[in-house]
């Protein structure tokens, strides 16, 4: 197969989706395709049906069909990545099974050899390789014709290869300059996600024979205003892009030219690898967090928005997540930051511990004095108490700042008070900002979400909340883990299998000193192997309670109903060993089973034997951590740091201290 063969072919293959899609939103069916690519001849183009296929994560169905009409090289160095084929000419591994993140070793990638030229922009292996691979007699262009003459035995032998003509001084400049910077970062910055993403970039301009992007004929490209304007605004979105290019040219010498046109595209892969969620490796800061950002590749970046034309800065901005969510909270960023201003410093009340109503405390004048009660006491010897008067002064003033009005002085609460808030406030809105890049994009219209902060489940129904529930999570030794999956099925009268860890820290100290205790609570023993497993039948005492909620998971947790309901009516609810006990577990299943299943129709399966539910359809589920969110009335909302994630967050991003 040619390498035109074979790019046709991948071109067609990553296209068919979008036309696809196109088609049916139009109530059509899509036409095959018949993409001619530039240099081949007509017998050689590729014809391929539409088929479905899952669409490329970043790659919108416009920016697709316009990489996919785009001259070959650049085709290719856009769809390599999306077909896992490899890059032309470029000896580079295979791509990670998981994501890499900024603070992880660059994968060792030779510099770009001298002889690169166009002739070697050819894939060493084609699409068609990898399954039902040709032999090595198969034929490279169109078939004689059936009565074509034979070939004279005496013919010569065709000459060698041609040797490519040389670079044009121009891309000879984009080569050197990226030879320079390879160099540089091998030298001075071994490991460095800036080599990282300096050496998938110089992969880009290989597979495009090193001419520049963002400019033609010595004049820039529609898409390098909008371009530049959106990073000069990166920390509208809270990104940090490093050695921002304060203008381009596309005039000038050619190693002018050059390094404006590399600069200009590192600083677009900087932006987009950021908005997608490079910088922090959510399993850093926890092995219980399963969430795994969409990391956008470095070629797929550079394709859509060097094609996107004057919409070029907006294509860039969408690398940031789309939900509602991280947007409320952007636009409470730009809030927060506009109304800054000079203030005069206030007395800092110093950290403690947590107070409650009857405590005394050396603090309780401070606080007095902020909330304006010094003169509201009773009896001069009762300054240092923290009485029923601070509390509700305190739990007003909590209210009003997006935090639980509980009336305990607690350490958030210290903070506020202390006049430090709007640095502090800005420093937690970015660090969910962060967490949200963690998420799915596509989180469903309809889905479950648990956020754990806010120790409470929603069910979303095509984008509106239509249940809620309390929900118990777990202790800070024993977190819930964070992440996503579908709902699938619910267990009515489910047993409870305990896990190892339970039955060696609780059940095993009280087995040695009372074998018996296990039957007496009605438990369910098998020595196997040395091993002993434990579980309890269905009933009133099950520890899972009369229901339980299904859904795949490494961690072996899941959503269920428990019969120590007082724990319910409590503020903090962290008392598990990582599963999620649910408040009112009937009213949710129905909420989940939706139309057919009503929480009575439910609750006639409560018996003695386990009884399975499918959902008519999986239901996405999404285990969450944000303790800062906007609610329907515009006002943020603050939440506790159940497990210390927004802290080790904050100073992942720098933003401690």
């Amino acid at each position: 197969m040619t390498s035109a063969s074979a790019l046709a072919l991948m071109i067609a293959l990553v296209a068919a989706p979008v036309r696809a899609a196109n088609a049916d939103a139009a109530g059509g069916v899509a036409a095959p395709v018949n993409l001619h690519v530039q240099g081949q001849s007509s017998g050689e183009a590729v014809s391929q049906p539409s088929r479905r296929r899952a669409k490329p994560a970043f790659l919108a169905r416009s920016a697709a069909w316009r990489i996919a009409k785009k001259p070959a090289p650049e085709a290719f160095a856009a769809l390599a990545q999306v077909k896992r084929l490899p890059l032309p000419a470029v000896d580079s591994p295979q791509p990670p099974a998981a994501p890499e993140y900024d603070d992880q070793p660059a994968p060792v990638i030779p510099a770009l050899p001298e002889s690169m030229n166009p002739a070697q922009a050819a894939p060493t292996e084609g699409p068609g390789d990898a399954q039902g691979a040709p032999d090595a007699t198969e034929m490279t262009g169109p078939p004689p014709a059936a009565d074509a003459a034979p070939v004279p035995a005496d013919t010569p032998a065709p000459a060698g290869p041609v040797a490519a003509p040389p670079l044009a001084p121009l891309n000879a400049a984009v080569k050197a300059a990226l030879e320079a910077q390879l160099k540089l970062d091998r030298d001075h910055f071994p490991g460095a996600s800036r080599r990282r993403e300096h050496e998938a970039v110089a992969a880009f301009y290989a597979a495009r024979d090193f001419a520049p992007l963002w400019s033609h004929a010595g004049a820039a490209d529609a898409e390098v205003a909008s371009t530049l304007q959106r990073l000069d605004r990166a920390s509208e979105d809270a990104l940090t892009i490093k050695s921002l290019p304060v203008r381009y040219t596309a005039s000038g010498s050619d190693e002018e030219v050059a390094n404006a046109d590399i600069a200009l595209s590192e600083a677009v892969v900087a932006y987009g690898r950021q908005a997608s969620g490079s910088r922090v490796d959510p399993h850093a800061i926890s092995p219980l967090i399963g969430a795994r950002p969409e990391l956008a590749d470095p070629s797929l970046i550079l394709a859509i928005v060097s094609s996107s034309g004057a919409d070029a800065g907006a294509a860039l901005k969408n690398f940031n997540p789309p939900q509602k969510g991280y947007a409320a909270l952007r636009a409470k960023l730009a809030e927060l930051r506009g109304q800054r201003a000079p203030v005069a410093r206030r007395a800092i009340i110093p950290a403690g511990p947590t107070l409650k109503v009857g405590m005394r405390d050396p603090r309780v004048p401070l606080i007095r004095a902020r909330l304006s009660l010094d003169g509201e006491m009773e009896e001069p010897d009762e300054e240092l108490v923290y009485d029923t008067r601070v509390a509700s002064a305190v739990a007003d003033f909590q209210k009003a700042n997006g935090l639980p009005g509980s009336g305990r002085l607690t350490a958030r609460t210290i903070a506020l008070l202390s006049g430090g808030e709007p640095a502090q406030l800005e420093a937690e809105i970015i660090a969910n900002m962060e967490r949200w890049r963690w998420m799915p994009r596509d989180m469903g219209d309809s889905r479950i979400e648990v956020n754990i902060p806010d120790f409470e489940v929603t069910v979303i129904e095509n984008g509106e909340v239509v249940s809620r529930n309390r929900v118990v999570v777990g202790k800070e030794a024993t977190p819930t883990p964070i992440f996503s999956n579908k709902m699938q099925f619910l267990i009515v009268n489910p047993y409870w299998n305990v896990p190892q860890s339970i039955i060696k820290k609780e059940m095993m100290p009280k087995l040695a000193a009372n074998p018996g205790y296990l039957h007496s609570l009605g438990y369910e023993t098998i020595w196997k192997g040395g091993r002993l497993t434990v579980r309890q039948p269905p009933g009133e005492r099950n520890a899972l309670g009369r229901i339980k909620f299904m859904f795949p998971n490494d961690y072996a947790v899941y959503l269920h109903d428990t019969p120590s309901r007082a724990l319910f009516d409590t503020a903090k609810r962290a008392y598990s060993h990582g599963c999620v006990r649910v408040d009112d577990p009937f009213r949710f299943a129905e909420a989940v089973l939706g139309k057919g299943w009503s929480e009575d129709h439910v609750k006639k399966l409560i018996g003695g034997k386990e009884r399975y539910v499918n959902l008519a359809k999986p239901l996405p589920i999404h285990i969450e951590y944000f303790t800062a969110e906007v609610d329907e009335f515009g006002r943020l909302q603050l939440r506790d740091d159940v497990y210390g994630y927004s802290h080790k967050v904050k100073a992942a991003l720098g933003l401690e201290g």
